[in-house]
């Protein structure tokens, strides 16, 4: 028995002792494999530089390690989290407070066959669609149509939904800003853009600096997480591939050591951002003239920041003024691409502002935010009356109405500031 009892506990720890060198065989591939095709001083490092010239020395201060970015992904969930609290305990308080108002839309009948066409086929169906419909239920083509109007009424986001996302994400680029300000404004390299290269690779990493670039790539790493529940837009691919390119920029600046010159491209956006963000909440909560007043400023700061300071001296300083420094290598032409990516968001987003304030000047009329929601208020304003036998309640009707009236009275951004100025020209065409 004490024989057996022996042999089973060596034949256990032979198995413990082959599974610990399969486990150790299986770690020194993958690391082979990432050294081999990741990790190549080529395509992280200028010509001459080896990952030890950068490792960190006591005394000499922090050097910037790739493993680093490990913990952004537990810090996504963290903000997703607090995001959580935040627009429960804080958001959606502040927005009862500031007077945000829901809408109340006219819910669609309970009707199977349709519901499930909506959730599986599309909620925009073709006129041949809504025939086929149409003979399946029973129902007039109008009908059919006026389902499928209330029933995409009812997906609609809130305006709370709308407040609380921009609430948190003006606190988050507030907070990012002012503490981006705060530890870049003794640096040398915010004033002098060449100091971003002095001394290129080997230039340690303060903690204030190190904090600042783990918590943005691990805040746009949320926002990508929560990118499917969030309130979609006209620009929503765009969003997402400003997130991917943010998020990659980030994650390559830091293993490369681009860490002086990656504080200034995210200083820079969130110069911006935070404008927006408060401009949207006090939209939402109908304050027009706040409203107005913010977008204007927001509109100079996004113009000058990012068609003029980023391109002229945070791009230039990366394709120009770095070669100064060093060669050319593979993460030269990988991280200033991604900057280019950035810079032709940043066209086309300028192109929606400058286009609103084109027609609000020489046209004599605005509209509503070109970054609205994705589907489109065309419907709410075209909404057709309901045929005999579908029934609704007055309650229903009374939502229905005020939120056509709120959508007339909040229909455009700047209206305030135009309202003189509009008034004689739609005269005429009311008449």
């Amino acid at each position: 028995m004490l024989f057996f009892t022996f042999l089973r506990y060596k034949i256990g720890t032979c198995r413990l002792l082959m599974g610990q060198m399969a486990d150790r065989r299986c770690r020194g591939m993958m690391e082979a494999l990432l050294n081999e095709y990741i990790w190549q001083e080529e395509y992280w490092l200028p010509p001459g530089i080896h990952w030890q010239d950068i490792e960190m020395k006591e005394g000499k201060g922090r050097f910037p390690l790739p493993r680093d970015l490990i913990y952004t992904l537990p810090l996504a969930f963290a903000f997703i989290a607090l995001r959580y609290v935040f627009e429960r305990l804080i958001a959606v308080p502040l927005s009862k407070y500031l007077g945000v108002k829901d809408r109340i839309w006219i819910r669609a009948a309970s009707i199977p066959k349709l519901e499930t066409f909506y959730k599986q086929n599309s909620r925009q169906p073709s006129q041949s669609e809504v025939v086929s419909l149409g003979k399946q239920c029973g129902l007039s083509q109008k009908k059919i149509q006026t389902w499928f109007r209330h029933r995409r009424n009812q997906d609609r986001p809130s305006n709370t939904k709308k407040f609380c996302e921009a609430s948190w994400r003006f606190v988050f680029y507030l907070v990012a800003f002012t503490a981006g300000i705060a530890s870049l404004i003794n640096t040398p390299w915010f004033w002098d853009h060449r100091e971003c290269w002095r001394g290129y690779p080997k230039q340690p990493v303060a903690m204030p600096h190190y904090w600042y670039y783990i918590l943005e790539l691990g805040f746009y790493l949320s926002l990508l997480l929560c990118v499917s529940v969030d309130v979609k837009r006209k620009d929503f691919k765009e969003q997402v591939i400003h997130h991917i390119a943010t998020i990659f920029l980030i994650g390559f600046s830091y293993c490369a050591n681009y860490v002086r010159v990656g504080t200034l491209v995210m200083l820079v956006h969130d110069s911006s951002d935070f404008l927006l963000e408060s401009a949207k909440m006090f939209h939402y909560a109908g304050w027009t003239r706040t409203c107005d007043s913010l977008f204007v400023i927001f509109s100079l700061v996004f113009l000058v920041t990012r068609l003029v300071v980023f391109p002229g001296r945070v791009i230039h300083t990366t394709l120009v003024v770095s070669l100064e420094f060093f060669e050319a290598f593979y993460g030269y032409y990988f991280f200033n691409t991604l900057l280019l990516v950035l810079q032709a968001l940043h066209i086309f987003w300028a192109y929606l502002i400058l286009r609103m304030v084109y027609k609000f000047m020489f046209l004599g009329k605005v509209e509503r935010d070109e970054r609205s929601d994705e589907e489109s208020e065309v419907d709410d304003e075209e909404e057709e009356p309901e045929e005999e036998g579908e029934e609704c309640s007055w309650e229903q009707r009374k939502g229905a109405i005020n939120s056509k009236l709120a959508s007339l009275a909040n229909n455009c951004v700047l209206n305030n500031l135009t309202n003189q100025r509009t008034i004689n020209s739609r005269l005429p065409k009311a008449r």
